[in-house]
């Protein structure tokens, strides 16, 4: 096929999340709140067991209370936030103001790391002439990241499932990306970490091709190989 647009996932994909341990770590000096570090440990690992971190570990069980907010936490800003305080929230850490500061602290861009390959991969489509979009499941505006690091001016569009009520893998959000391009699906390829979710794409017809969701220091490569640009891989 033609490559004519390319469509990207944001967690994962183009972006990696910070550690669990760093995230608490960022959080309880923010707030000045001094723990012992046995107790440090016990909140990261309790915190990464819940999935209380966006873009981090999958919560080892979602309580009951939480299952119909988590299952549409990507339509709206306030279901994210409800589900991922709620799930924080089994947690007891030692100051209440926490749970809301973990939150805040997950959507500013010092949390995030671009994979090593990103800005590369983003030139060189921009370089060709083929279009870039980004489709994230998210409850958060995630142009400020993009900017931060320097990606910004890479992305021709950006559609967001809290943006639009609609999260992957319903084929809308991808109908709305491939718009926004002006392409059609059939020659817009996506790139995804969750089979899933963004398997969604291929039923208008996009070749969807997959990374695997690892630490930033050991995917140094995984956008460079997929071939979405002659001569990048």
């Amino acid at each position: 096929m033609q490559i004519k647009g390319v469509l990207f996932d944001f967690s994962g994909t183009l972006f990696r999340i910070e550690p669990v341990r760093s995230w608490l770590r960022a959080v309880l000096a923010e707030r000045e709140v001094t723990v012992n570090q046995s107790d440090f440990e016990r909140y990261a690992r309790e915190l990464a067991a819940a999935g209380a971190l966006p873009g981090g570990p999958h919560p080892k069980e979602v309580p009951d209370r939480l299952a119909s907010v988590w299952a549409t936490r990507d339509k709206s800003a306030e279901l994210h936030r409800e589900a991922y305080t709620g799930l924080a929230r089994q947690v007891a850490l030692p100051d209440s103001g926490m749970y809301d500061a973990l939150y805040e602290r997950h959507r500013s861009p010092a949390a995030w790391r671009p994979y090593p390959d990103a800005a590369e991969v983003l030139g060189a489509l921009r370089d060709s002439g083929i279009r870039v979009g980004v489709v994230s499941n998210i409850g958060w505006d995630l142009r400020p990241v993009f900017r931060a690091h320097g990606l910004d001016a890479l992305v021709d569009a950006y559609v967001l499932s809290y943006e639009h009520g609609v999260q992957k893998p319903d084929p809308r959000l991808f109908r709305t990306a491939c718009t926004l391009l002006g392409q059609d699906p059939a020659d817009v390829v996506m790139v995804g970490d969750e089979p899933r979710a963004d398997g969604g794409a291929a039923a208008l017809g996009c070749d969807v091709r997959f990374v695997r969701h690892l630490p930033v220091e050991e995917r140094p490569d995984g956008l460079r190989v997929l071939g979405l640009v002659p001569g990048v891989a």
